[in-house]
């Protein structure tokens, strides 16, 4: 493990990671101002929780150390070990939000217990201790995991969500100062033990790598929050999870780590945002240890080659705890860093606040198709098995797209399931599709993504513990054509409600107006016209983006630095001999935002124009601040430099290219003769909801393998045609 807090003998300062810092810059008092504007923006949202709630999760942490207290010594006198039976012991240690201190209001509380060698994971824990529980009145909603890759033991105890791990040390008797950091603990434990104890090591060993652990917790619980409200919070869907984000600001407090929270949330993104993926992130140097158990090795694991985000775990064994990353997610991802960047530039120079910055993302309105994934089971149990192995396998789906289109199609999915609450015993998941600017387009080019459905649906119906009315169903839906009960109290909104980002982007408030004029004369969003009925249906409300706010809120606001996604110029989906078209906004330009001073936005009467009674310290100030982002840059340059030639070895760096060539599926689109194809097909029209499997599949939802696809059913083909772009960049 790294050794926190190490001093540079040259400077005199502590350098905390593997490098020295980008900047040792201490606040400023308008740093302070905004920290606390910060800070008390995150209270009005409900982040943090009330005294009351925090001593009644103290209670249940301790009700449950005195359980599992009980429930060792009465495994211990059950297997006859009398003489250990007054010094038998099992501890509850907490890891995850809890442990980080960033968790809120109706969080769980990730929770291990550590027991003794003879007490067994399979009989003791999921046997006995679940009977002990299942009889308590403050325990409901129990629901052991044992199958899973971290075998769980899921509750509410007196209404507080708890996630019950195991650990099965090698130890006849667990003491009380039992330290979890040490390496010796994972001596002769089994695989499920080892992962067990990953999440409070990896917890533990972030907070001794940071230099300030307040500030770190605010820009954390801060940075949790916007990726909730940007849809981009979930590991399971190929986003980031708890542990992702809390490692990327870490890594943040590292690089600067006399900065206030407000500056921290500045550099996260620009940071992220010049990051060259797959660079790992690393809080300390990796090490091989002496038990000599996997960790994360591009020189000797191939797989760990294709990790297309790797953010590093600092506890032996260090994993990679972002490999659920697709080359769609990190698509998406790459754009919000890119948005966030832009908005805190804004922030700088009083064009932008905290309200833009969690602008909630409108995942309904973004994209013009879907894919719909149903599910359903006979009961409640039988749901919540369902549910959680389908949401674990959709990032296969989205895998299987990108390969079989040859990276013309990325899937967005919709973090977490949706409920319909007039249909109780059923789910359904959302994926936008979109077309992949990184790659070459090709005129008329189709794609049939049936196979691709029916292979992802086989795989899933391949459950070990699959039931009768475990059923799934795939289809495509036109934005239209979203159920109503995917919207807040099930209300499609109309129109924008109000100006977003977006809006302000493409009106020109973030760039130069020559700029936006310039674009315009280039033709951006003209639209190509598709047989004789595509005139009438592209002027059509919903479908023309010049007369539709929702199209342009769309391309504009819903994801605003959309390059590689939102904008499909024109997409056809066939129905019959007619074609509906969508089309996206036209192409937004990188705004030229340039900082001018650390002023702030509220205090009006104290600072007054600044351009016209401070001109001079005006310039100065910005000049500063632009000398100060070129030094940031070329540090954050060198840093990104160095991972492959000091923390990971070089054999890592002559991977790069091929990873560059996996994320942007090279090769020739023509190629694909299986999935692609430029024939006419005639398809039954069906007001908007299109299946992607046999006809006969359809009807009420059928388990087990899926039937054969016919050869003469239509199919279901994708059409991208290429628009003008503007070329015109910020200077």
């Amino acid at each position: 493990m790294g050794n926190p807090g190490l001093r540079n003998f040259d400077t005199g300062h502590r350098i905390f990671g593997l490098f020295e810092p980008i900047s040792l810059a201490g606040p400023t008092k308008n740093d302070a101002i905004k920290t606390r504007e910060l800070e008390k923006y995150l209270q009005d949202a409900g982040l943090y929780e009330s005294k009351q709630d925090a001593a009644c999760r103290e209670e249940v942490l301790g009700r449950l150390d005195q359980i599992v207290k009980m429930w060792v010594k009465s495994v211990t006198r059950a297997k006859g070990y009398e003489q250990l039976v007054e010094s038998a012991n099992a501890m509850i240690f907490t890891s995850g939000s809890y442990r980080l201190g960033v968790h809120g209001p109706g969080s769980d509380i990730d929770t291990l217990c550590v027991g003794p060698r003879y007490a067994s994971r399979d009989e003791d824990f999921f046997g006995e201790l679940h009977k002990i529980l299942a009889e308590m009145p403050e325990v409901t909603e129990l629901h052991p995991v044992p199958d899973a890759y971290v075998p769980v033991m899921k509750f509410k105890f007196n209404g507080i969500p708890v996630d019950l791990l195991y650990a099965r040390l090698f130890l006849w008797v667990i003491p009380e100062d039992l330290d979890l950091s040490k390496e010796s603990i994972l001596q002769n434990v089994d695989e499920q033990t080892v992962r067990s104890l990953n999440g409070c090591r990896v917890t533990d060993q972030v907070l001794h790598l940071v230099p300030n652990i307040q500030n770190f917790r605010t820009t954390l619980r801060c940075m949790r929050f916007w990726a909730k409200r940007r849809g981009v919070y979930s590991n399971v869907a190929g986003f980031l999870g708890g542990i992702n984000l809390a490692l990327l600001v870490a890594r943040i407090c590292q690089l600067f780590p006399n900065a206030l929270p407000n500056i921290l949330v500045s550099r996260f993104f620009r940071v992220y945002t010049q990051w060259k993926w797959p660079n790992p992130i690393m809080l300390c140097a990796i090490e091989e240890g002496s038990l000599r158990l996997p960790f994360w090795d591009p020189r000797r694991n191939p797989k760990d080659r294709c990790h297309l985000m790797p953010i590093i775990t600092p506890a032996y064994p260090c994993m990679n705890s972002s490999y659920n990353v697709t080359s769609s997610t990190l698509h998406i991802m790459s754009d919000e860093f890119q948005r966030g960047n832009e908005i805190c530039m804004a922030m700088e120079v009083c064009k932008a606040d905290w309200d833009t910055l969690f602008e909630p993302y409108p995942f309904f309105e973004a994209y013009n198709n879907y894919l719909q994934i149903d599910i359903k089971a006979k009961n409640v149990e039988d749901l919540r098995q369902w549910k959680g192995w389908v949401g674990s396998r959709l990032r296969h789906l989205i895998l299987r797209v990108e390969k079989h289109t040859k990276g013309l199609l990325l899937c967005h999915p919709h973090p977490g399931e949706i409920s319909d609450k007039s249909r109780p015993l059923y789910h359904c998941y959302f994926m936008g599709l979109h077309r992949n600017q990184g790659v070459p387009v090709i005129e008329g080019e189709q794609f049939d993504i049936r196979r691709t459905v029916e292979e992802f649906k086989h795989y899933v119906n391949t459950y070990n513990v699959l039931k009768p009315g475990m059923d799934i169903r795939v289809t495509h839906v036109k934005r239209r054509n979203v159920p109503g009960f995917v919207f807040p109290g099930g209300v499609r909104p109309s129109r924008p409600s109000k100006v977003t980002w977006g809006s302000k982007r493409s009106s020109g408030l973030r760039g130069s107006a020559s700029d936006h004029d310039q674009a315009e004369k280039s033709g951006v969003g003209e639209a190509i016209v598709f047989g004789a009925d595509s005139r009438r249906k592209r002027k059509q409300p919903e479908d023309s983006v010049d007369n539709n706010p929702r199209n342009s809120k769309s391309s504009h606001s819903s994801r605003e630095v959309h390059k590689d996604r939102n904008h499909i110029s024109a997409s056809s989906m066939k129905s019959d001999d007619s074609e509906v078209n969508c089309m996206d906004g036209r192409k937004s330009k990188k705004p030229c935002l340039e900082s001018s001073g650390n002023i702030p936005c509220g205090d009006k009467k104290t600072y007054g124009s600044v351009k016209s009674n401070q001109e001079a310290n005006h310039i100065s100030v910005a000049a500063d601040i632009s000398i100060s982002k070129t030094a940031e840059s070329l540090a954050a340059r060198k840093i990104m430099s160095c991972p492959n030639d000091v923390q990971v070895p070089g054999e890592f760096q002559d991977n790069i290219e091929y990873i560059k060539q996996v994320k942007d599926y090279g090769g020739d689109m023509k190629s694909s003769s299986l999935y692609s194809s430029n024939s006419k097909s005639a398809v039954a029209e069906d007001a908007g909801l299109e299946e992607l499997e046999p006809a006969e599949l359809t009807a009420p939802f059928l388990s087990g393998t899926p039937a054969p696809v016919p050869k003469r059913k239509p199919i279901i083909r994708m059409n991208f045609t290429t628009l003008g772009k503007a070329t015109e960049k910020c200077s």
